[in-house]
């Protein structure tokens, strides 16, 4: 009985070091079964799928279910790939979805995201899901984004999976004609994530000009945020501010512009851009406000404005072509609250071992789009495109609220702190650092007298690594 006992809590034990593995080495432990699933709508060409298995290969995954159904048909294969998963009652190291469809089909892929999300078995694991499009006009007709993606893995087994992208993304857009394709990511991973099986902290080369953006030049920064009405809101406004400056960034700060006066400071900012007489290394604009019901911002005067279109404005100066762009929103996108993800139902002999805590139900997700909407950029040179090298961070998922008190916002002071002890690291690895002492926090809403959770969407285009301090 004394060896049953022991052998039990032995194993416990192995699950709870499993699962806090992130929290104490700031990477994901992958050893685990991996799960994976391709769902190829009918008309895909055939090159895509067997390109696409030479990826799941070379990603690791050496089994896989692959169905081919019809677009409308997803939701409902994905409900039985979760369920399936969630019926082996083991934990899973990680999970590959890829979705293929023929272009403009694949319409609403966050509702095929969610589904996938809630799968038990995946609680506190990372979930990646690679969208394609193929047939004319995609850029998979010519295989550049798998095959890149194959050779890249194979490459560098002990990248992690956000930095073999950045990587792909420099050299597919570099390889198209007219800046027409334009991959992009969006995660809410708490910590790197490699598949290679190999530790993503063996040493690496200086990074060279091809593969870190050149900081040497101006770099400008315009901080927006409405103080009215947002107790807090100024902390985040100095502390934000004199990060900036320290970083060199020539720092423009206004405080409670009304709706009209968001749209007026970016067309100025971007005129200064534009008549500065030395070239322009990079730029920060940080929109923060109270956010509306489907993701607007509020103005000082309460009046709507669509964040996406400011950022898109500026996007498209020509100064910024090949930049990097970065942009913080801190406001919120909705009104859910996230209770978080716990474990339920747990055996006897957990009091003896620290429980896992919660994660948000919207962590641990990593979206690759080989083809971003809008990406193409008429008159673009080759190789550039206005949906390029941005990188935008919203402080909530989608829906979702951002939380601030009177000592600032969770994101905000957070994103300070961890930038100002490693300012020359990897930006996107610092946000990824960020995300996950997000993630960690129990927060308590003004209107909400339960305890709730947050975190953080990253969204990049980004083709170079980003160091903020050269």
């Amino acid at each position: 009985m004394a060896f049953l006992v022991a052998g039990t809590l032995r194993v416990a034990t192995q699950m709870a070091d499993t699962r806090d593995s992130l929290g104490r080495k700031g990477k994901y432990d992958v050893r685990g079964p991996k799960a994976a699933l391709m769902l190829i709508s009918p008309g895909v060409v055939a090159a895509a799928v067997t390109a696409l298995e030479d990826v799941f290969q070379a990603l690791g995954f050496e089994s896989w279910e692959r169905r081919q159904v019809p677009v409308q048909g997803f939701l409902e294969k994905l409900a039985w790939f979760r369920e399936r998963l969630d019926a082996h009652r083991h934990p899973v190291g990680c999970a590959l979805v890829a979705l293929v469809a023929p272009r403009g089909q694949l319409k609403q892929p966050q509702q095929l995201v969610r589904e996938l999300s809630g799968c038990g078995a995946l609680r506190g694991c990372p979930k990646v899901f690679l969208l394609l499009s193929s047939g004319p006009g995609s850029a998979l007709e010519s295989g550049a984004f798998l095959a890149g993606l194959r050779e890249l893995c194979g490459r560098f087994p002990h990248w992690s999976l956000v930095q073999l992208l950045t990587e792909l993304f420099r050299k597919v857009t570099e390889e198209s004609t007219g800046g027409t394709c334009c991959p992009v990511l969006r995660s809410s991973l708490r910590g790197a994530l490699c598949l290679g099986g190999v530790e993503p902290w063996r040493p690496e080369l200086a990074p060279g000009p091809n593969t870190q953006y050149d900081l040497s030049k101006t770099r400008a920064a315009l901080l927006l945020a409405v103080i009215q009405g947002r107790p807090g809101a100024q902390h985040d406004v100095e502390a934000l501010g004199g990060l900036c400056r320290a970083l060199g960034f020539e720092t423009t700060v206004r405080t409670d512009p009304t709706a009209q006066a968001f749209q007026e400071e970016l067309a100025q900012f971007q005129k200064q851009l534009d008549t500065c007489r030395g070239p322009v290394s990079c730029v920060l604009v940080a929109l923060m406000a109270h956010g509306g019901p489907q993701g607007q911002l509020l103005g000082a005067d309460r009046q709507e404005v669509q964040p996406e279109a400011l950022m898109q404005e500026l996007s498209r100066c020509r100064v910024l072509w090949g930049h990097p762009k970065v942009f913080l929103l801190q406001a919120c996108r909705g009104g859910n609250r996230d209770a978080g993800v716990g474990p339920t139902a747990l055996p006897w002999y957990w009091s003896w071992l620290r429980a896992p805590p919660s994660v948000p139900s919207h962590a641990d997700v990593l979206q690759i789009y080989a083809e971003a909407q809008g990406s193409s950029c008429r008159g673009a040179p080759p190789g550039r495109s206005d949906q390029a090298d941005i990188l935008t961070v919203y402080s909530a998922a989608e829906g979702y609220v951002a939380y601030r008190d009177d000592k600032g916002s969770d994101f905000i002071q957070t994103l300070v702190e961890v930038l100002r002890a490693n300012p020359g690291r990897d930006l996107l690895e610092l946000l990824t650092e960020v995300n996950r002492r997000m993630c960690e926090q129990d927060v308590l809403g003004p209107d909400c007298d339960e305890l709730r959770k947050a975190c953080l969407e990253i969204r990049s285009s980004l083709r170079r690594r980003l160091c903020l301090q050269p």
